[in-house]
């Protein structure tokens, strides 16, 4: 599997949701313009269901960690979830498979990580970037550490245990670091 990057510029967050809106569908969009607010690993983004919403939370046990994530909705994720609930009032899962309407009787189940793996890939390749369904997570890294440079609150969001890990997995390159030192004279 190919190291995917995360996206630093702003214009091409929004590109990219609206091509997957154009290329794929409005819930492949809202997989990106959800999972880029809630930083949650592709497996945990994909298995939320309804019920895990409480008013302006997300209550969830991370499949990998076993840890809890208790993460606060922002406004945006707040309407989109609204959006998605309207659409789809029967759903269990905030992403519901549409293949499973085929089947009467079968058990709901959620979009799989091959379906939205494909859809970034392409997405990807069509904009010559490295994207792929950590470049959600790696993008809200990215961009709170812009924002605060404070790598304690990126790493609890992320819910990592060394910076160092932290640094590479949000693309902060030693050039970044250079950088900083050359712009910031005291």
């Amino acid at each position: 599997m190919a190291e995917v990057q995360a996206i630093k510029k702003l214009d091409t967050i929004n590109l990219i949701s609206h091509l997957l809106e154009v290329r794929y569908s409005k819930q492949m969009s809202d997989v990106w313009n959800i999972g880029l607010n809630l930083a949650l690993r592709i497996s945990d983004l994909l298995s939320i269901k309804f019920s895990d919403l409480q008013q302006d939370r997300l209550i969830l046990r991370e499949m990998k960690t076993g840890k809890v994530a208790n993460i606060k909705l922002n406004p945006k994720v707040i309407k989109a979830v609204e959006e998605v609930r309207a659409r789809h009032p029967h759903h269990i899962y905030l992403f519901q498979s549409y293949r499973n309407n085929q089947a009467k009787h079968s058990q709901a189940k959620p979009l799989t990580r091959r379906a939205v793996t494909k859809a970034f890939q392409l997405v990807g390749e069509e904009l010559k970037l490295a994207l792929g369904t950590h470049s959600m997570r790696k993008t809200r890294g990215y961009h709170l550490y812009q924002k605060t440079k404070d790598i304690g609150r990126v790493m609890k969001m992320l819910r990592h245990g060394s910076e160092g890990v932290t640094l590479r997995y949000i693309g902060i390159t030693q050039e970044d670091v250079d950088k900083d030192f050359v712009e910031l004279e005291i």
